[in-house]
């Protein structure tokens, strides 16, 4: 009995063109992964809080990490390890981790420890894996540009009051998150949106020169989109950041490009101030406002009062939020946070934490350090500008604690391109 002979080769039968589409994401996925990676940042960045698509963060960052995953199996390439900086993030998502074990089971206290430790962990080390080449690094480059675009136009729009053109909706909710009768962006914070126009805008700073009239272009409005926040910490990072800018860059012209980008914004501040604009009474109201820096300095002597009973252990998630509370007698706040990271450090885990912490950002600074001779034209600019944007993380978080994922995010992943950068001239 005859038997027909079964053939592998490509054909044009239904079967083969319908195993071609469904296979395309894939091959896709594994031959772009930076255009992947960049896409879960884009959604970390539209990432909104108390809605519908709550866990679409969750959902994109477990999409790239499979992803990155087996395309380093397939191409049997090592997982990155640097010691300086793995061992210490790995053991501030540890501490976090056994803490939040100990406790009853909290979907807020979990989603916190990933935004602040999981993620920025994997990030830092995908990156390793995927911005290696000059294509992948471009891809980062173009949603730099978009990012910033899309947020300096979200401010402008809320400094003219044009409320109909801010997208998403939801930034405009009352409530949800903080600070809405300021710029605040997709974070539903205004420092998170302005310290993120800020890394943004130095790292647009840093790109090659392809998309310079487009990079000065964000840069002339820049000015008013930092002023929109109504924070005087991003006011006062953005400042000296520009000024550092100008002195790293010697050239004459971005010198003088950053002082008018100063005198800018004083001149927009003053013409504000002096108009009948209705912006001009929030922008006075505040720069003189005290209840806030009272409510502050109050919640640091609480929190500073925990962490002396308490300063090698920290204290349980369950009860740190609740015991500053019950410490702040006479101020209604809608919610107690520390509002500084590194006293948030020492409260969770102590010593050991904010000394993990510690490592961690020193060899961070290290980075910066003079690659290879012959490095390209963009790792070597990032490594210029590399400390000014650790300066300008620390700095702010002086004032707010950090659990924002999209911006420790972009900060791991500039990290992650620096250090791919020395593993690919080993």
């Amino acid at each position: 009995m005859g038997s027909r002979a079964i053939s592998w080769e490509r054909d044009d039968s239904p079967l083969w063109q319908i195993a071609g589409v469904l296979l395309r994401p894939l091959h896709l996925a594994l031959a772009f992964p930076s255009v992947l990676y960049v896409t879960a940042m884009a959604i970390f960045l539209f990432r909104p809080p108390d809605l519908f698509s709550f866990y679409a963060d969750r959902i994109a960052f477990c999409v790239l990490v499979f992803f990155v995953g087996l395309r380093t199996m397939a191409l049997r390439e090592e997982i990155p390890f640097f010691a300086g900086l793995s061992v210490p993030m790995l053991g501030l998502a540890t501490l976090a981790i056994f803490r939040a074990l100990r406790e009853p089971f909290d979907a807020q206290v979990w989603s916190i420890i990933a935004s602040k430790f999981i993620v920025p962990f994997s990030l830092f080390h995908i990156a390793v894996l995927v911005f290696r080449g000059a294509q992948q690094r471009r891809h980062f480059e173009i949603f730099v540009v978009f990012a910033l675009a899309y947020l300096v136009f979200v401010a402008l729009a809320f400094l003219l009051e044009a409320r109909s053109l801010i997208w998403p909706r939801f930034i405009l909710d009352e409530s949800l998150g903080f600070h809405p009768d300021r710029a605040r962006g997709p974070f539903l914070q205004a420092v998170a949106n302005g310290l993120s126009l800020n890394l943004l805008g130095i790292l647009a700073f840093a790109l090659p020169r392809t998309y310079r009239k487009v990079v000065w272009v964000l840069w002339a409005v820049l000015p008013l989109a930092i002023l929109a926040t109504m924070t005087r910490a991003v006011w006062i990072s953005f400042a000296l950041s520009t000024l550092a800018l100008g002195f790293l860059f010697a050239e004459r012209r971005l010198q003088a490009v950053c002082i008018l980008l100063l005198v800018g914004a004083l001149l927009a501040g003053l013409a504000v101030g002096f108009s009948n604009h209705s912006l001009k009474k929030a922008l006075w109201d505040r720069t003189e406002e005290h209840g806030p820096v009272q409510a502050r300095l109050a919640v640091y002597k609480g929190a500073w009062a925990m962490v002396q009973e308490r300063p090698f252990t920290g204290w349980p998630a369950a009860h740190m939020y609740a015991e500053l509370g019950r410490r702040m007698e006479g101020y209604h706040l809608r919610t107690f946070y520390v509002h500084n990271t590194y006293l948030a450090l020492l409260i969770e885990f102590g010593a050991p934490g904010l000394a993990l912490y510690g490592i961690l950002f020193f060899n961070l600074f290290r980075l910066s350090r003079r690659g290879e001779p012959g490095e390209c034209g963009s790792i070597s600019a990032l490594r210029r500008v590399w400390p000014v944007l650790l300066c300008v993380y620390l700095f702010n978080a002086l004032f707010v604690d950090m659990a924002y994922q999209f911006v420790i995010g972009l900060l791991f992943t500039i990290a992650g391109m620096l250090c791919a950068a020395e593993k690919s001239a080993e």
